[in-house]
């Protein structure tokens, strides 16, 4: 299901609250402060060994903004600078860090931004959340039953 195209949606429209007050607070630079089993999801995802090690210290950033419903996401950490345009409910593709290549979507569920990625090489599905909780961005992971988290705080 496509999501309906905001065409008049701009930065002054932050102060309103008719379509999404919540998901506004993801809006901003966050950095990883702390994973929860990170390597045993990476290892899942049949990351090797050496890439797993970098990227538990990859001091990643995640630059978040939402206009309406699209969203530009900046990933910038030791090793790559990625930019990410999306828009809520629209399949899209994406390269993960390591390189593999997965397609699907993000919605929006109250306050809670759930994403469902299907991987290209093996279509095993890969699914993951962001939710601001006490002031942390938590991103969740969940692969083939493992769970992993990595927490954000704002910048």
């Amino acid at each position: 299901m496509e999501a309906p195209r905001s065409a008049c949606a701009s930065s002054s429209s932050r102060h309103s609250t008719q379509r999404q007050p919540a998901a506004m607070t993801f809006n901003g630079t966050w950095k990883v402060d702390r994973n929860e089993n990170y390597d045993k999801f990476m290892e899942k995802m049949d990351v090797n060994v050496m890439k797993r090690k970098l990227a538990e210290h990859d001091n990643l950033k995640v630059t978040i903004e939402q206009n309406g419903d699209k969203f530009h996401i900046k990933e910038s950490s030791t090793f790559r600078t990625k930019d990410i345009d999306f828009t809520l409910g629209v399949v899209f593709d994406y390269s993960l860090a390591d390189g593999t290549e997965v397609s699907g979507m993000w919605e929006m569920e109250g306050d809670v931004l759930k994403g469902k990625f299907t991987r290209k090489d093996n279509s095993k599905v890969l699914t993951t959340t962001r939710a601001v909780v006490g002031g942390e961005l938590v991103q969740s992971y969940n692969y083939e039953g493992v769970d992993a988290k990595r927490i954000f705080k704002k910048q």
